[in-house]
This record gives structure tokens, sequence and C-alpha cells, in this order.
């Protein structure tokens, strides 16, 4: 059976039993996980404006601005802020989790930035996508995932992540040797640090979704958390509010761009987020890490990157990506048991009891269902927010020029089409399997 086909029969009305449910999302899971890879590795892109001498520190404050702005008007528009807050109200508790997560997104942001200016975005990618190997080892610690799943599966699950680690590895040895310029040992050591960051970051997502709260809601209040850290952060890297705001002025033709990847970012976040839901940790994050290879392509293509080099340098580089990519292919083909969802629900059952969340509402959303049939409304507040975002981005984009530097607009082209047919087909999937749920 095609995705389509499966999406259109978890449109329909009559409910489908609980394991041809858990079938469907998981299918939808790795549908998502694969579609957060494309947008998160175009949200990268930007982050080659630090080889033009732009401040790591604005690029990356830039990229959380946009985030910022779309983390709120996104939700506006998909499902409504009404539905937000009514949603905050069944765990209200997650709403501090989800700032705690925006705080370790800033700094993993941030240290991505300066790894792209030390050993370039071919090489930092793969590093900072060890958060693979964070992320299972949470999941199994935490949520019970691989518990009872059996041994085949944990063995492709751990295999893969062995895979993932070797292939990081390699890509290491090629960063230290192929940097053309920068700080190759400080590139790795910043690469690394982003991808504990981004790992343990997942910890208050799985915590959220295990117990049901809608992915739009969590992502809405982790703004908080990535806007103020990320504030706080160029304020002092860059010697206080004058500096910054006299950094932001110098540099206002090409801010643009990087709000532009903050809101890619955003879109590839919400498939992430959506396949984490559906699928967990363990799969959900090597699924996404997939956008390496994406990473690599757009690097060489788009870029230019690692022209000159060795046929070393560039076997170590392709085959460490090729195979970090396999190991995440080799998780994501473990399916989930029946022994595994118990856990599932038993660590579900576990917040329920310590929080004292309806056990409907956790219930209904671990299916992927309404807990009651609310309309999905749209006030003058949304389309006000709405507005307000679309008005702020036009205005940096009327300051904004094209920087000079060597892109290849027709492979820029290709992969732009590609993103917004993965946008279009992973939308419709999951509005009729789960009403963005």
């Amino acid at each position: 059976m095609s995705f389509a086909s499966t999406a259109a029969t978890g449109a329909s009305s009559q409910p489908l039993p609980d394991r041809s449910r858990q079938r469907l999302l998981h299918r939808l899971g790795i549908f998502c996980g694969f579609a957060a890879a494309i947008w998160l590795a175009g949200a990268e892109a930007p982050t080659k404006l630090v080889t033009v001498a732009v401040s790591p520190v604005v690029i990356s404050f830039m990229m959380v601005l946009g985030a910022f702005v779309s983390r709120w008007s996104l939700p506006a528009l998909i499902r409504g802020t009404g539905d937000t807050f009514r949603d905050a109200r069944h765990v209200p508790h997650l709403v501090l989790w989800g700032v705690m997560a925006g705080c370790l997104w800033a700094v993993g942001n941030t240290l991505t930035i300066f790894a792209v200016r030390d050993i370039g975005l071919s090489l930092a990618f793969p590093l900072w996508n060890s958060n693979s190997l964070i992320g299972i080892l949470w999941g199994t610690l935490l949520f019970k995932e691989l518990h009872r799943c059996g041994w085949w599966r944990k063995i492709g699950v751990v295999g893969g992540a062995v895979v993932i680690f070797t292939g990081a590895i390699l890509i290491s040895a090629a960063s230290a040797s192929g940097a053309a310029h920068g700080n190759p040992a400080r590139g790795i050591a910043e690469a690394v640090g982003a991808g504990l960051m981004f790992g343990t970051m997942y910890v208050p997502y799985r915590k959220a979704y295990i117990t049901g709260m809608n992915p739009l809601t969590f992502l809405t209040f982790f703004t908080f958390g990535e806007m103020t850290m990320m504030t706080a952060v160029a304020l002092i890297f860059t010697g206080g509010a004058g500096a910054f705001w006299h950094e932001l002025a110098a540099n206002r033709n090409i801010l643009l761009w990087p709000m532009l990847g903050g809101f890619m970012w955003v879109v590839g976040d919400l498939f992430q987020n959506y396949a984490t839901k559906y699928v967990g940790i363990s799969r959900g994050i090597p699924l996404s890490n997939t956008n390496q290879l994406w990473g690599l392509l757009l690097g060489l293509l788009v870029f230019g990157e690692l022209r000159g080099l060795t046929a070393n340098t560039y076997a170590e580089v392709i085959g460490g990506s090729v195979m970090m990519a396999l190991g995440a292919l080799a998780i994501a083909s473990c399916s989930a048991s029946e022994g595994e969802y118990a856990g599932w629900k038993r660590a579900a059952q576990r917040e329920t009891d310590l929080y004292g969340i309806d056990p409907a509402y956790v219930a209904a959303r671990m299916e992927g269902r309404e807990v009651s049939a609310n309309e999905v409304r749209r006030t003058w507040v949304d389309w006000l927010m709405i507005a307000a975002a679309t008005t702020l981005f036009l205005v940096v984009g009327s300051l904004a020029h094209v920087p000079r530097m060597e892109i290849h607009s027709g492979w820029l082209g290709l992969f732009a089409a590609l993103m917004a047919a993965v946008l279009a087909a992973g939308g419709i999937a999951l509005w009729r399997v789960t009403k963005f749920t």
C-alpha cells in the first residue's frame, strides 16, 4: 500500500484498529523524518555567509529571530493560537520544558555557525549530527525505547549507531586534513558540542509528545527559550547592546538570508518533531540526520566546497557521509514492536501519574487524534500575527543584497523545488492523518 493511500485511509471517519493505526503513524513518522532532513539541510545554507566576513553571532541571531517569528505565525496559520493555549492547559508543566529546549537549541545553533566558519559546511554537518547517538541514549534510558523490541531490532538500532559513529570519525579525519582555512581542531569541538546540545534537546521533546502535547504548541513556547538565550549570547559576545546594534546595521544587506534560514529551520523542525512523536527519538533523529547528505550536496554543488583537495579527502568525506546515512537507514528500518509500544505507554503512564494529566488526553494524542471535536478557528489576532511576521520579512528583504560569493543558481533552484514538493506532500499527509495534532 502506498503512503498516499494509507494517508487517505487515516482520513476516514471510521477509526482504525490499534495496530493498524500504529503502522500508519509509523509510516507517517518515517516520511516526516526524511522531509525534516531536506528542510534542515536547506536551513543551514545561509550559514555560508560567514565566509564573507559576517559575524557568526549576527548570523545565528538572525536565524533565531526568523525562527521566533515563524514559530508563532505558522501555528497561527495552521490551527490558530486558541488551539495552542487550549493544548497548553492540559499539560502546563511542559511550557517550562519547551523553554529549556529552546535554550539548548540556541547554544547548539551558535556552535554550528562557528563550526561552519572553521571547517566548512560539508565537514561540520555530519559532526553535529552525532546528536543521533545522544538521542538513542536518552530515548532508551528515559522513555523505554527499544525495551522489549526483540534482538534483531536492537541490533539494527545499535548497529546503525555504531556505523554513524564510525562515519563521524572518518569525517573528523577529513576535516582535520582538508580544511583550507580556519581552525580544524576547534571546528571539530564546536560541531561535536553542537551535537551534544541538539541531542539533549530531544529529552524535553519526547517528554512533551509522550504525554500528548501538539508539536505546534511545544515549539511555540520553545521559541521563548531560544530567543532569550540567543539575545544573551549576542550581547555578551559583541560587548553590549550598542555594539550589537552596530553589527546588525553594518550587515543589514544580508540579514534576510539567515532569517529565511530560521524559517526553513522551523519547517524542518516541525517535521522532525512529528517524526519524534510518532517513531521516537531513537528512530526519528537518525532519520532527520540524513540531512548530512543534503548538506554535503549543497556544499559541493551549490557552494563549490572541497574543490581542489586530494582524492583521499573526497573519499573520506563522501564515504563517511554515506556510512552515517546507511546507519540511519538501518535504524529507520527497525519498526517498533508491540512490546516496545507497551514500554512507551508505561513511560506515558509515569508522566500521567506524576503530573496529574487527563489519561484520555494522553491516549488520544498518542494515536494522533483529537481529544474532542474542536473546530480549527483563526481569530483576528492570528491574522494580525501572520501579517506582522510577513511585514517583518518584507522590510528586512527590502534591504537585502545578494552576497558576492560563488553560488551555482541552477543547483540551488533544483533544491528549492524539491523542498517545495516535500513541504506540500508532508503537509497534506499530516493533515489527512492527524489534523496536525
